[in-house]
């Protein structure tokens, strides 16, 4: 009888993946995770089932056999002020979906594409778990809308709802400004969570230069997808695993990043749990540490005029990590082959209004500061790169609600006076 050229006691698996198409050359090949975050709930992934093809195209170029599954992506945007609370415990939905299909499964190594608030934070924390070779496609960010006079991204229909309430816009400029700014796919063009883990991703090492600032299906993006898929293969062929680059001193360099440009302070939730992941104590209070020895070198909006896409021309993240590389640990190393302080070497940053540099700075500490006092004895964090400078100090009447759709609704029925504080237990 002659003998089989695969082991006879993997033909059941064997057969069930011919079920799915493949055939015994492809399972011979290293199987590929491609973990999607696709869903038609959510703008910033309803197109990452597309960019997955041309990440699994680089799969196959470079000899691997990618196998695509999908995890959860709820939208902030959409769920303010009607299922928030579902929000964050998403993260964990995420990072335990993430993590049990890829230890289920003899996958060689993973390709994340995700966006977005607490998928990226989700997958990170899986990417630890599982501690294969990984490496991330940010889902990229929507187009900026230009109207006639001025350029609009999703923090500004927040901005046009009280303008609108307020009586300074008429109805057809609300409802140009409720239809148009969101243009199609992508994350929402500003500084917020989303596009602040994307960035963070880059500089981790986690994701190819420039991929968490590219416009969403952008050609240049399309050739990012395909080179993050021939990379993880030759990740799997050096066998450098997640844990490789999830270390304190990238997420202290993450942290830092976060704090210079003025990002959510919602990385003070996520950058402790994937510190967590490691057994790297960081706290809220280390952020504080940080930021008192962190300038903040650019701000975006909802802070200031200028988009992530303006960040995008200005040289993006690397330009970013150039200027803040006397106060990064440079020895971190990149899903590119190099350490950043190699990468760097190559990077020049231009000069810029949008970019500042390290000894003129927007200010001399960086986005967050930790509040301590009797309204937070355990501390609060507050976002001072997007707090006006005279709204510092302020004394006022407090105006105390018990959820944050009560404040929704206060603020829509007129209910709130300049001045007022307000505040939900």
């Amino acid at each position: 009888m002659p003998e089989s050229k695969l082991p006879p006691e993997r033909a059941y698996e064997r057969a069930l993946f011919k079920a799915l198409g493949h055939s015994d050359e492809e399972l011979q090949k290293p199987l590929i995770a491609i973990a999607n975050s696709w869903s038609e709930l959510n703008p910033g992934h309803v197109h990452l089932r597309e960019l997955a093809e041309w990440v699994k195209r680089g799969v196959i170029e470079a000899g691997g056999t990618p196998l695509e599954f999908n995890t959860i992506g709820l939208c902030d945007g959409i769920c303010q002020g009607r299922g928030m609370h579902q929000v964050l415990p998403s993260r964990e939905i995420i990072a335990a979906s993430v993590e049990l299909t890829i230890n289920a499964y003899p996958f060689a190594g993973v390709v994340m594409l995700c966006s977005c608030d607490k998928i990226i934070p989700g997958m990170l924390m899986a990417a630890a778990r599982v501690n294969l070779p990984v490496i991330f496609v940010p889902g990229g960010v929507m187009k900026p809308k230009q109207f006639k006079d001025k350029i609009c991204v999703t923090s500004d229909i927040k901005e046009a709802i009280g303008k609108y309430n307020s009586g300074k816009i008429s109805l057809e400029e609300f409802e140009a400004i409720e239809s148009e700014t969101c243009t199609g796919a992508g994350a929402c063009n500003m500084m917020g969570t989303a596009s602040t883990m994307a960035c963070i991703l880059e500089t981790m090492g986690l994701a190819l230069p420039g991929s968490s600032t590219v416009n969403a299906l952008e050609a240049s993006q399309l050739r990012l997808a395909t080179t993050a898929g021939r990379s993880i293969m030759q990740l799997v062929k050096e066998g450098k695993t997640a844990l490789e680059f999830i270390t304190p001193a990238s997420i202290v360099n993450a942290a830092r990043m976060g704090l210079a440009f003025g990002g959510s302070s919602n990385m003070a939730l996520h950058l402790p749990a994937l510190a967590s992941e490691i057994g790297f104590t960081f706290m809220m209070d280390d952020f504080d540490e940080l930021s008192k020895t962190t300038p903040l070198i650019a701000k975006f909006k909802p802070a200031s005029k200028f988009t992530i896409s303006d960040l995008h021309l200005a040289g993006g993240v690397p330009a970013l990590l150039k200027t803040l590389s006397p106060i990064l640990d440079q020895s971190t190393p990149r899903v590119d082959g190099t350490t950043l302080g190699e990468f760097l070497q190559a990077i020049t940053v231009h000069e810029s209004e949008i970019i500042h540099s390290l000894d003129q700075p927007l200010s001399p500490e960086g986005g967050l500061a930790v509040l301590h006092g009797t309204l937070a004895p355990d501390g609060a964090i507050v976002k001072q790169s997007g707090v006006e400078p005279a709204m510092l100090v302020h004394e006022g009447p407090a105006r105390v609600f018990e959820c944050e759709e009560a404040v929704k609704d206060a603020l829509l029925e007129n209910g709130v006076q300049e001045g007022d504080i307000l505040v939900i237990t």
